[in-house]
């Protein structure tokens, strides 16, 4: 292996510090703030996805509350569910962990959100907030990569990002993001996915190569330049073990790679509860 890790735990940590610091000062007004998580259905994975969110809340002071809808149950009680934390005073920012059961409709539920609780920077209001460059949340692992090319230094401006994957959680909001006139963009960012036949001649003129397709070990060496930034933001699971997009031989070529664990994961996290944070501070 030559390639240096991008190892998401740093990250993470320094903006849960700034995290720690802003719920203190809002509890000296009398504010706590409060995530939200609405589950649909019984994914493990999912299902430890948001027990993570809520220990991690626990560890920087910010309240959390949950909703478990079964599969079994009508689908209206997801937009009752959504309904209840719009009007919860305590809860500041909340999720509807994707993907949902067969047979609820995630963006009808989305788009009843209030979009000021909206932590996961999902709702079509805030996704048309990064179109424009407004304030907002911004989607939570997008926002979590960009932090991490921030904080070692890597430099994106003017350079080439190619995402794979085109997905409304991820690669779509990322080539958005990454784009914009920023710190951590202003990037020349291609976006290729399924219906593109020529993917590995893409992927290799990339500078920056962000994989989002929850396809174990789709990136291989064969497919990245020399030297390239190689990020897997995409995972899927072979029973309890978690799989990355990037084949971990792409450290061979690349000179920065995300770990299997501790990548993207932590940040992404992380993002949410400064999102949370944020909304918080609005209601102040």
């Amino acid at each position: 292996m030559t390639a240096q890790l991008l190892e998401g735990g740093p990250v993470a940590e320094s903006v849960l510090k700034d995290v720690r610091s802003r719920v203190e000062t809002l509890q000296s007004s009398g504010i706590t703030p409060g995530l939200g998580t609405i589950l649909v259905g019984d994914d493990e994975a999912s299902a430890g996805y948001v027990r993570k969110k809520h220990e991690t809340c626990e560890t920087v002071g910010i309240n959390s509350f949950h909703h478990q809808i079964n599969s079994s149950d009508s689908p209206e009680t997801l937009l009752e569910a959504v309904t209840e934390f719009n009007k919860n005073p305590e809860i500041h920012g909340y999720i509807i962990q994707h993907p949902v059961a067969d047979g609820f409709d995630f963006n009808q539920a989305l788009s009843a959100m209030d979009p000021d609780k909206d932590a996961d920077g999902l709702h079509p209001v805030n996704l048309g907030k990064l179109v424009l460059q407004e304030q907002g949340p911004v989607p939570c692992t997008p926002a979590g990569i960009q932090a991490m090319l921030i904080h070692y230094g890597i430099e994106i401006s003017g350079k080439h990002v190619v995402v794979v994957g085109r997905g409304p959680t991820l690669g779509r909001p990322l080539s958005l993001l990454l784009t914009t006139k920023s710190p951590g963009g202003n990037a020349a960012v291609t976006v290729v996915h399924s219906a593109v036949k020529n993917i590995p001649d893409i992927t290799r003129e990339a500078d920056v190569l962000i994989a989002a397709v929850g396809i174990p070990s789709f990136i291989t060496p064969e497919m990245v330049k020399k030297d390239a930034v190689v990020i897997s933001g995409g995972i899927s699971w072979e029973g309890k073990k978690l799989l990355a997009d990037v084949d971990e031989s792409v450290a061979d070529v690349a000179s920065w790679i995300t770990p299997r664990l501790g990548g993207v994961g932590p940040t992404t996290v992380a993002m949410l509860l400064r999102n949370t944070v944020e909304a918080a501070e609005k209601t102040l």
